[in-house]
């Protein structure tokens, strides 16, 4: 695989987090389910809650372990307390101003020492509050959504000069470590790369193997930045396609283009998944083609906040960011979208990559070097 010719987006340095304005609303919504609830205290603990209610702080050190880091929201103030061996970084460059510090030692109990904060011992923990939490982070602010709309872009970057470089001969590990290079270099974090060739077309959520491409893949990414993450599907192919791949391409693109319909401010999460059900049907890939892989959802700061089900009711509002993600039998389109007063607005977007106009919306068509 050759190297990218395409130069990678410049990241500035870093410094702490925290739009202030920013940061205001979100300890107003937090002190309303305080009030809603009758409580004093909240203790936020998971990456998602911590990282939205700081404003892009990052406090983790291993992707796949628990924060580092936890924080106790009260009527006085907000009260970070992290290991004694992480809190000269987390002062330097994550600590949003107005919020105090406290440390634990490195094997010490992080969440009772922020629960021992709280004038009675005893706060809210998240999981009481999980759907008042959700909905409190459902609409973007406006230097949230700027920022993820530059992540978005990137993320898109990534995959257009990485899939412009590939060949049938690229292992899937050398195609995803490249685009693991790319969103690392833009600051980010590659929090999922996924992709299959054509010998493994048929799974939806394929790790990388040391197989070849062949004359056809998929590649998948989600990428973290100040806590949001961007998410993203691409295909690359090396020939003209059969007439059934064309035809399976430019259905998922129609089913995807009803899901967009029914993206409305003030309709209930559910009432989009019976209307994903029904794309199926109409569009030729059966009844039960979305029982093979989940539907995606609203984003943010999660991959999905939350996948969505028939037991999700909460209500869509504007400024809230989705990544639906449609899928049949070696088919599959994604992209991150921001639902604003004019519609939805696709954040994952990339001048280079080839597209198509499906319902209106430029939609991305299968790469073809």
């Amino acid at each position: 695989m050759t190297t990218p010719t395409q130069s990678t987006p410049a990241v500035a340095a870093l410094t702490a987090p925290g739009n202030a304005a920013d940061r205001a609303v979100k300890r107003r919504r937090v002190l309303d389910i305080l009030d809603a609830a009758g409580r004093d205290s909240l203790l936020l603990t998971s990456n998602t809650a911590l990282t939205w209610y700081l404003d892009g702080s990052r406090v983790h050190i291993s992707l796949a372990g628990d924060p580092i880091a936890a924080l106790l929201v009260d009527r006085s103030g907000d009260h970070l307390v992290t290991f004694n061996n992480e809190a000269g970084r987390i002062a330097a460059e994550e600590l949003p101003e107005g919020v105090s510090l406290d440390t634990v030692p490195w094997h010490g109990q992080l969440h009772a020492a922020a629960a021992g904060l709280a004038i009675d011992g005893d706060p809210l923990v998240e999981a009481a509050v999980t759907s008042e939490l959700r909905a409190a982070r459902q609409q973007l602010l406006p230097a949230e959504a700027a920022r993820y709309a530059s992540l978005s872009a990137d993320a898109a970057a990534a995959m257009t000069d990485v899939l412009t470089t590939a060949t049938p001969e690229t292992t899937e590990f050398q195609l995803v470590s490249e685009l693991a290079a790319r969103i690392v270099a833009a600051g980010a974090e590659p929090l999922v790369l996924l992709c299959n060739g054509t010998s493994r077309s048929d799974f939806r959520h394929p790790l990388a193997t040391h197989s070849p491409i062949g004359r056809r893949a998929m590649a998948v990414v989600c990428a973290r930045r100040n806590g949001l993450v961007a998410n993203v599907t691409r295909w690359v192919a090396f020939d003209a396609g059969t007439p059934r791949e064309l035809d399976a391409e430019a259905r998922i693109a129609a089913v995807e283009a009803d899901i967009f319909r029914a993206t409305v401010p003030g309709a209930r999460l559910n009432e989009v998944f019976t209307q994903i059900q029904q794309a199926y049907a109409r569009h030729g890939f059966g009844d039960d083609q979305w029982t093979l892989h989940h539907q995606g959802g609203p984003a943010g700061y999660a991959g999905r906040d939350p996948r969505v089900t028939a037991d999700v009711t909460d209500t869509i509002v504007l400024n809230q960011p989705f990544t639906w993600n449609p899928s049949g039998p070696a088919v599959k389109i994604e992209d991150t979208v921001l639902l604003t007063d004019s519609g939805l607005r696709v954040l994952t977007t990339d001048d280079r990559w080839p597209t198509t106009e499906v319902d209106g919306r430029r939609r991305p068509l299968t790469l073809r070097p």
